[in-house]
């Protein structure tokens, strides 16, 4: 996420390096390849000549900070002036009405109907409702039958009506399913196109009209830049949407979409979508995205992740076993499958400062911990408990029942000594315990 903007806005900063004051020379240089990044990342070029300009008169105007050095003063402006660009304050949705209505818009490709059931998935996890999804997709072939795979997958039902094909008739009939069913927010999927048409554009404001949502988001491919945000544009001329969904933003994005969509529209980003799984949805926080930007990682999105994911009960009895040197291969395997439910390893990685340089270039994949898992698997009960017992006709039985070769079992062995170790001295560090420990375990890859 973001790679390229992050690594071209941190040259562009290190060329006050050295200076002993801001001066209007080396600050206009510092800009000028700011400017640049901004605009390779698809940002308009409006928007990047503004952004800079601004920048450039609070670090000329600058009297108060002048115990920060240059380069330190700089990333500062720099990121508090990328949080107000994208927002500044997070913004929460929309749940009022009985029930809430959630209209979701946008083109077809964009990640629609999947995000309207992460959406639904979030809604149920974390805010405790009891959503239903509404198919008024009635063009696109198999739309319906998505839908209700996505429902079936995260445990929520979906209102359909093959028979009908009047997008308005079935939000309605939709919304009376949930009052007379216990609904308490309704999520509306309706149809995308392949460009933006007057056909669809009146179809959407007529739904828009009949229903009357609590919240109306747009849903936009963060991967198609600038596109994303004229497309945004026209939409929100019709609709006058509430806020906007940015999805696959893990993939290989620009930021373009996300920095300047705002500032065009004037509507908050909400959601964005970082993975393919039902639960790879964040609540939009436009200074920790500023920050993640500037490679100073995002510490506190990961420390939430891991207190959502980490059972606290499981945490003491792991912290009692290292206390005495009991804790094995079942206790890491426990820790490995709880890391991974918090998403993208090379993402947790990334919300780590100063990782993002470490991780350049870095190809981490999802299933990174995929053989190391086949190893343990391998292993009797045990084997598992007392890592010490194994010998060479141990690894040798190991080896060929994972597909691995002995090598690589002693290098698991030597890394998981190292760690457990690692982890007794750390006992009592919380959050800052997982993070090294997810360090070490980068090198088992």
């Amino acid at each position: 996420m973001f790679d390229n903007l992050s690594e071209k806005l941190d040259k562009a900063l290190h060329v006050l390096k050295g200076h002993g004051q801001i001066t209007e020379i080396n600050v206009a240089e510092t800009l000028k390849e700011v400017r640049r990044a901004l605009l390779d990342a698809d940002v308009n070029f409006k928007i990047a000549k503004e952004f800079t300009n601004t920048v450039k008169e609070k670090a000329l105007g600058q009297d108060v900070l002048t115990a920060l050095q240059p380069g330190q003063l700089m990333v500062k402006l720099v990121k508090d002036e990328l949080t107000a660009l994208m927002g500044g304050d997070v913004e929460g949705i929309n749940l009022s009405g009985d029930p809430s209505v959630i209209l979701m818009s946008g083109l077809q490709g964009s990640g629609k109907t999947t995000f309207s059931g992460k959406l639904a998935s979030y809604l149920k996890t974390k805010k405790t409702k009891k959503p239903l999804l509404v198919a008024c997709d009635v063009y696109r072939p198999a739309a319906v039958d998505q839908l209700l795979v996505v429902g079936e997958q995260i445990g929520v039902e979906v209102f359909s009506d093959r028979g009908n094909t009047d997008p308005v008739a079935i939000s309605k009939a939709g919304i009376a399913y949930a009052k007379a069913n216990g609904h308490n927010v309704v999520i509306i999927d309706t149809a995308g196109r392949l460009a933006v048409d007057e056909e669809m554009m009146n179809e959407i404001a007529n739904i828009h009209k009949a229903i009357q949502p609590q919240e109306t988001l747009f849903v936009v491919d963060a991967m198609t830049g600038q596109d994303a945000v004229n497309t945004a544009k026209a939409f929100n001329d019709i609709l006058n949407f509430d806020g906007v969904i940015l999805t696959k933003l893990d993939g290989d994005t620009r930021g373009g979409a996300a920095i300047s969509i705002k500032s065009v529209v004037n509507k908050p980003i909400k959601f964005i979508g970082t993975g393919e799984k039902m639960d790879a949805i964040d609540v939009f926080y436009p200074a920790r995205m500023a920050e993640r930007i500037l490679g100073m990682g995002d510490v506190v999105s990961l420390v939430e992740r891991a207190q959502e994911q980490f059972d606290e009960e499981e945490s003491r009895k792991i912290q009692k076993k290292i206390a005495k040197n009991q804790f094995g291969f079942d206790d890491f395997l426990s820790q490995i499958q709880q890391i991974k439910k918090m998403g993208s390893i090379k993402d947790l990685m990334g919300m780590i400062p100063g990782a993002g340089k470490a991780l350049k270039g870095l190809d981490i994949d999802d299933d990174a911990f995929k053989h190391v898992e086949a190893i343990i698997h391998s292993m009797t009960p045990l084997e598992r408990a007392t890592p010490a017992k194994l010998d060479a006709s141990r690894k040798k039985r190991i080896a060929k029942g994972s597909g691995r070769s002995i090598q690589e079992i002693n290098q698991l062995l030597k890394q998981f000594d190292q760690m457990s170790k690692m982890m007794k001295m750390m006992q009592g560090g919380g959050g800052k315990k997982m993070m090294q420990m997810m360090g070490a375990m980068k090198g088992m890859q």
